[in-house]
This record gives C-alpha cells, sequence and structure tokens, in this order.
C-alpha cells in the first residue's frame, strides 16, 4: 500500500475553510486517473471517470441512449483545527475552534500557526498557574477550548505583524508505523482522500474496467455541518453516494463492548446508521455480498451521533441511495488518531470491487 502518500496528506494542513494545501496535493496525485478535474465555488475538488472498457485505462465516453449509473464518492479534506481571534499585547495567540474538540487532549501540545507569511511552529496551553504553584482544586479543573492560549515564542510586535485574525492553526505531529497501526493527526478524514485515490488505482489494477461513471469528490468544510458536500452533491446529482469517512474504534480499555462501535483488524466498517443518515438497505446487502464473494474482511456498524458527508449525497436535489464505508479509528479527534492497516486495505478493495460492478 502507497502508505507515503497517507503520511503527507495526514502532515499536510488544512481545517475548515482552508483546505487548498491539501487540494493541491491531491490535484498533483491523481494526474491521470480522472477525464475531468475541477474546483467547484466552495473549494471541493470534484473528480469525473467515464466508463471503462474491460482492460482499458484510457478515456472513457458515455456513448448514447441512457446515461450510465453515476456514482459519487464523497471524501472530506478538512482536519478539525482552529482559527486565530485574537493577538493580546504580550503576543500570545486565542483562537476560534473549528470543528469539535475534547479540552482533555488539548494540554501542552505543539501546533503549526499557517501564517500568511509563513508556517510557526508554536506551543498549546491552558492560561492558569503551573502544577508547582496550583492548588489541588485547580489541578481537576479541565478548561474549556476558549481557555487555551498559542505562544509562538516571539516577541509582541513581531507576531503582531506576523500573524493576523484569521489565520489558522492545526496540530504539529508527525505520522507513525507503530506496530500494524499507522497513527497521526488528521487520519479523521485524510483516510477517506487516501482511498479516493487509492480505490480508483485499485480498480485500474484489477483489470475489469466499469460501466459507471465515477465521481470523486474530496469536500470541504465537513467537520462543520457537511457544507462542501451539500454543495457537490447538489451539482453532481449522484445516482448511488459512498460517504469515506473514519468510524470510532472504541476497542480499547474503558469503553463497554456494545459502546465499541468498530474494532481494529476486523475489516472495512460498513456503516449502517448514524445521526445523519441512515443507508440504504439494499446497498448494504449489495457490499456485503462483493465482501463475500471476494474475501474482502468487514464488520457492521451504527454510530450513535454525529454524520458524515454520505449524508448530503442522499438528500441533494431528488436524492440518492446512499452508504458508509468507513475506517475503524481510535482516539479520533486526537493527535494520536490511530488504524489497522487491515481495515485501510479492506475499505480500498471493496470501494474497488463496488465500482467495477456497479450499472
Amino acid at each position: 500500500m502507497n502508505i507515503d502518500l497517507l503520511r503527507r496528506l495526514c502532515e499536510t494542513p488544512g481545517v475548515p475553510g482552508r483546505e487548498e494545501r491539501v487540494r493541491a496535493l491531491i490535484e498533483s496525485e491523481v494526474k491521470g486517473l480522472f477525464d475531468e478535474v475541477r474546483v467547484d465555488a466552495m473549494g471541493s475538488l470534484i473528480c469525473t471517470r467515464g466508463p471503462r472498457a474491460k482492460g482499458s485505462k484510457g478515456k472513457g465516453g458515455k456513448g448514447g441512449g441512457k446515461r450510465p449509473l453515476r456514482v459519487m464518492q464523497l471524501c472530506h479534506m478538512d482536519e478539525i483545527g482552529f482559527y486565530v481571534s485574537h493577538v493580546d499585547d504580550k503576543g500570545f495567540l486565542w483562537l476560534n475552534a473549528a470543528g469539535g474538540f475534547d479540552a482533555r487532549n488539548l494540554f501542552s501540545r505543539r501546533v503549526l500557526v499557517c501564517a500568511q507569511g509563513g508556517d510557526m511552529v508554536g506551543v498549546m496551553n491552558p492560561g492558569g498557574r503551573p502544577v508547582h504553584i496550583s492548588a489541588p482544586e485547580e489541578r481537576t479543573k479541565v478548561p474549556e477550548v476558549k481557555e487555551f492560549f498559542v505562544d509562538i515564542g516571539l516577541p509582541a510586535e513581531k507576531v503582531k505583524k506576523q500573524v493576523k485574525i484569521g489565520d489558522y492553526v492545526v496540530m504539529h505531529e508527525p505520522f507513525a508505523e507503530v506496530g500494524t497501526k499507522l497513527v497521526s493527526k488528521a487520519m479523521d478524514n485524510r483516510v477517506a482522500c487516501w482511498l479516493g485515490i487509492e480505490s480508483v488505482r485499485e480498480l485500474d489494477r484489477l483489470g475489469t474496467g466499469h460501466a459507471c461513471e465515477i465521481v470523486v469528490a474530496f469536500t470541504v468544510q465537513e467537520e462543520v455541518g457537511l457544507r462542501g458536500a451539500k454543495t457537490a452533491s447538489h451539482a453532481v446529482e449522484p445516482d448511488v453516494g459512498l460517504g469515506i469517512d473514519v468510524t470510532l474504534a472504541c476497542d480499547t480499555p474503558g469503553v463497554p463492548e456494545k459502546e465499541a462501535v468498530s474494532s481494529h483488524g476486523k475489516g472495512f466498517a460498513l456503516h449502517i446508521k448514524d445521526g445523519s443518515f441512515i443507508s440504504d438497505h439494499g446497498l448494504v446487502g449489495e457490499v456485503e455480498a462483493l465482501a463475500k464473494k471476494h474475501k474482502i474482511p468487514y464488520q457492521r456498524s451504527i454510530l450513535a451521533a454525529g454524520g458524515q458527508d454520505g449524508a448530503a449525497a442522499q438528500q441533494a436535489a431528488a436524492g440518492a441511495r446512499a452508504i458508509g464505508i468507513t475506517v475503524g479509528t481510535r482516539y479520533i479527534h486526537t493527535v494520536t488518531e490511530m488504524i489497522d492497516k487491515t481495515d485501510l486495505k479492506a475499505a480500498r478493495d471493496i470501494l474497488a470491487r463496488y465500482m467495477s460492478v456497479a450499472r
């Protein structure tokens, strides 16, 4: 598997509304894979590929008569992060969150401040006394996200020249291979961006061709309300929407088994339901049958709350059949998001197989 691509995707910064660097990386990777690549008004990257005859990798055509089935993958590019909302007189940066954070995971973090003049490493901490001079009751308090600030180690006058309100901030942690796992910030949802690219490459390796029209949409602003997926889906009007995302894998200490959602190493998670949509029952059966036929490991999953881009495809224009194909991820919305290589490969393989037979 092309792990280096996932590394580059995860380490490239891009919060909701500022996905342009991730988009540029993807644009360079998909050259030759699609017949048309365009950027919509919101900034989503829409990649379209016509049907291919068996063994063909050339440009496809629709031909006469009824148009082919249109299958749309939705893969959001944004990661949770922050916008600078204030620079105080001491040069500390105060933040406005773009996406959902658990403040317990924000203590003493290195961050990357992405300003017009370049990227700067900083450190994030909450206001208050350190352990040496704090009272016992202070040490048990969990600050709110708004209480965290960033220190970039420069005099206030230099900070104010280099950092403006509206510049953005992401966590600054390296990608790592840990045993059979992959760990990084922004696995949510650069995993899907990887799958959107690698599933099409895998489809070509299969040599089966495909009768459907394939649209892979690398969408913006999912973490703040599926915004890019809504506009992209209305424009594309898919017949089938595949919401590609991570999901919870709470197969870890402290979580009851019935709340695990998914488990590492059992294959891709066939997403049945979440807070935003319910997958099409017929599609669930089709994907499950394909997985069994090709011995691709999978598990069914239901997420009690939250949503994903598959909902936008399902509800756009006149509607579409939709399903979620997800990869179980431990420690979501932290800098230690962890996936299993087996599950990543399974998700890639089922997507390629589905596109090869959809008609």
